[in-house]
């Protein structure tokens, strides 16, 4: 985990941009390959209307299909909460289902929605389930899963604190996660809070070639010198 948590005004542009221009600023820098840091297409954006989530990873691992080896409840490991508080604030609750398949029950719905926005928490991304859809998109509470289901099932936290994998993409604790309607990625720590003035550059690179493209002056030949000139 970052030791140094980045800086509340980073972290409020991060919010205001896109995961697309935020990938694509995260690129410029070299610092990843370009086919990994994001998750797959197996993770569904539940609430495509909010604004961009951005927050810190606090990660767990669920199963849902089978009762847990002890107590009956969802709510019998709550010592689970006490690890969310260790994560700086804002908090993104990373679960990882490890049923095959994943998602038989859901471990979050409108109650533990409201538990975690209390505890500073600001979304949940998990390759599981989620439930009471109309009540937690009331609250404003994103949720990014592989599916919807019905019941809780026995759905239960067994450990918590370690890495874990959702679509595909590796998340550890403490990892600062962006995600939005078009999908779900981490930021590395080492560019963090060069990510926005990248993304402007780049927001203000795709303006000028989108104006020209509308402009009456617009021809190809023209078009190819622009982009050049625009890359150079």
């Amino acid at each position: 985990m970052r030791s140094d948590p980045v800086p509340p005004e980073i972290l409020e542009e991060l919010g205001k941009l896109s995961s697309c221009v935020v990938a694509s600023a995260i690129e410029t820098f070299a610092v990843r390959l370009r086919n990994v840091g994001f998750a797959n297409a197996g993770i569904h954006c539940m609430f495509p209307e909010l604004p961009p989530m951005v927050g810190y990873a606090a990660t767990a691992r669920i199963r849902s299909s089978d009762p847990p080896m002890e107590g009956r409840s969802y709510y019998d490991r709550t010592e689970w909460w006490n690890e969310l508080l260790k994560i700086p604030v804002p908090r993104v609750v990373v679960i990882e289902d490890l049923d095959d398949p994943p998602g038989l029950g859901a471990f979050i719905g409108e109650v533990h929605a409201n538990i975690l926005q209390t505890l500073g928490c600001v979304g949940l991304v998990t390759n599981g389930a989620v439930r009471d859809l109309p009540p937690v998109r009331k609250n404003g509470f994103p949720l990014f899963a592989g599916n919807v289901a019905v019941s809780h099932g026995y759905a239960h936290v067994f450990d918590f604190g370690g890495a874990v994998q959702v679509g595909g993409l590796k998340i550890q604790r403490g990892d600062l996660i962006h995600a939005d309607l078009h999908g779900v990625q981490t930021i590395p720590a080492a560019i963090a809070d060069k990510v926005p003035a990248a993304a402007q550059d780049i927001l203000e690179k795709r303006k000028l070639l989108i104006n020209f493209c509308k402009s009456p002056d617009f021809a190809l030949a023209k078009l190819r010198q622009k982009v050049k000139e625009i890359e150079s």
